[in-house]
């Protein structure tokens, strides 16, 4: 089992999640942060690290979310690491929460 980030990462890209991951899983995208599934080793790190609520164990997913389970591995082969705490974008806090933001995600 792995963690995976959800839709609410897309245009809030808090980055306080990859500094405490052990085995730096996470890939950045233009908007967006991913966690590649083979190198997750499940250690819980991560998610109450998230500003945003945005990342779930597999299990506990959301059942409107499953597609991320799937977009997470697919992005993470392309995107580079990260591994260090960026300043989140200027409108973050706007973005945070709202529905619907799939159609934003920059790839």
């Amino acid at each position: 089992m792995a963690f995976v980030v959800t839709e609410n990462c897309i245009k809030c890209k808090y980055t306080d999640c990859v500094e405490v991951c052990p085995v730096d899983c996470f890939h950045e995208g233009p908007n967006f942060l991913v966690i590649d599934p083979e190198e997750c080793i499940d250690c819980t790190l991560c998610e109450p690290e998230c500003p945003a609520e945005a990342i779930y164990a597999e299990d506990d997913l959301p059942e409107d979310q499953a597609q991320f389970i799937e977009l997470n591995a697919e992005l993470s082969r392309d995107w580079p690491v990260i591994n260090e705490r960026k300043d989140p974008p200027p409108d973050a806090t706007e973005w945070d929460g709202k529905p619907g933001k799939l159609d934003l995600l920059e790839r």
